[in-house]
């Protein structure tokens, strides 16, 4: 069986420092950080006090106001860049068989705040069950994808994706591999997260898990840096229209990138720590590669998993040494978690975007906050240091690993 090739024809983007695609890359490749003290409840007794949200947001702008208070924000982030992905995409939603558009969504939690709001209400109150109706549905998993289809009448596959904050770049996999086989021509695709709650940083600070660099929240996030101590919470979301190549052409569709290769594996090791040589990120990189059809030396540039962790980042960089051997030297490595901070189960797809946008403009953004060597990284290596470097992407590799050990590995390539 002949295998379909599948393009990104839409882009949609709702970050910490950017509310779409446009205001996205300005930041990215100006090197802005998105972090900043807590918004969205009291943290002042919390280790940590600051994370990555997103700014200036009004739900009630995208959504039907009775919408609003039936959804949890993670859903609602997924709604607005899936609508912003299909509206960038052109396609026509009256002439488009319905039956062959599938949505498929990563999420790491789904509605953390739904779930310690109706908890904490039933806990302080005097054993009477009053929950709200729209409880489950508000905090399930899969109910952004089935959202989406509903609001368009997409009757494809549609399902969520969960392996923790590996769940999006799955969810690209799972969608390339339905273009792929036939099953369907469109898949919006991607993931959003929400878990900037006094649940969620309480149990990542119980975890010691993330920076607790209070007094300069804005460089907390420094990816390789020998002074890094954590990961900043992040939350958002990210979509993307992929499409089988010969369906867009035949509309005129704006190609942004071909997706060329997804690869996965398992540690297989523990449940949070990475293994130390980074044997799984090792194969997933390598099954990536074979999976796109491509040598090592073909890629350009790499948006690592890059989560400012003192045993991640060390173990993701020896992992790319082994696969890319001298060739490493020679790719713009980079981690744009370093301004996002770290949007779990959406990281994968926001990621994805910014390697697309690093192919489309020719310029990889910068690894920023970066201070102090780490000894135990080689020093040869490129790892796109405080400042944005033109480069002509080709291919753009990007990583993406979740607690549990899953590691997943999607490759994009440059179309024209």
């Amino acid at each position: 069986m002949e295998l379909k090739r599948v393009v990104v024809t839409g882009l949609g983007a709702l970050t910490p420092i950017g509310n779409n695609i446009k205001e996205y890359w300005e930041s990215l490749k100006n090197g802005v950080s998105g972090a900043a003290p807590v918004t969205h409840f009291d943290a002042s007794k919390f280790k940590t006090q600051f994370a990555c949200e997103v700014k200036n947001f009004n739900p009630a702008d995208f959504i039907d106001r009775r919408e609003v208070r039936r959804t949890d924000r993670f859903a609602q982030y997924a709604m607005v860049t899936a609508d912003e992905a299909l509206l960038d995409s052109g396609l026509d939603l009256e002439a488009v068989n319905k039956y062959r558009v599938g949505v498929i969504w990563g999420a790491g939690i789904g509605g953390l705040e739904t779930f310690q709001e109706e908890v904490t209400n039933y806990a302080l109150g005097d054993g009477t069950p009053r929950f709200n109706p729209f409880f489950i549905p508000k905090m399930i998993a899969d109910i952004a994808p089935g959202l989406i289809s509903i609001k368009y009448g997409f009757m494809g596959p549609n399902y969520t994706t969960v392996s923790a904050c590996a769940s999006s770049a799955n969810s690209i996999i799972d969608a390339l591999n339905s273009i792929r086989l036939g099953h369907t021509d469109v898949v919006i695709t991607g993931g959003s997260e929400a878990a900037v709650t006094a649940a969620g940083m309480g149990g990542f600070n119980a975890m010691h898990a993330m920076s607790t660099r209070n007094d300069d929240p804005k460089t907390a996030s420094r990816p390789f840096d020998a002074n890094r101590d954590g990961f900043v919470l992040g939350e958002g979301s990210g979509a993307l229209v992929l499409e089988e190549y010969e369906h867009a052409v035949a509309r005129g569709a704006k190609i942004y990138a071909e997706v060329v290769g997804g690869g996965l594996s398992s540690d297989a090791y523990h449940m949070t720590a990475p293994h130390p040589e980074g044997i799984g990120v090792v194969a997933v990189m390598k099954n990536c590669l074979e999976n796109a059809g491509i040598k090592p030396e073909d890629i350009d540039a790499i948006n690592t998993h890059g989560t400012s962790t003192p045993l991640g980042d060390v173990a993701e960089l020896k992992a790319i040494g082994k696969v890319f051997g001298d060739h490493a030297k020679n790719i713009n490595i980079n981690s744009t978690k370093s301004m996002t901070g770290h949007l779990l189960g959406a990281a994968g797809a926001v990621e994805a975007i910014a390697s697309i946008l690093a192919m489309e403009h020719s310029l990889v953004p910068p690894t920023i906050n970066h201070e102090t060597v780490d000894e135990n990284i080689d020093p040869e290596l490129n790892l796109t240091l405080n400042k944005a470097q033109a480069r002509d992407v080709k291919y753009a590799m990007s990583n993406t690993f979740g607690f549990g050990g899953h590691n997943a590995c999607v490759i994009f390539k440059k179309l024209n």
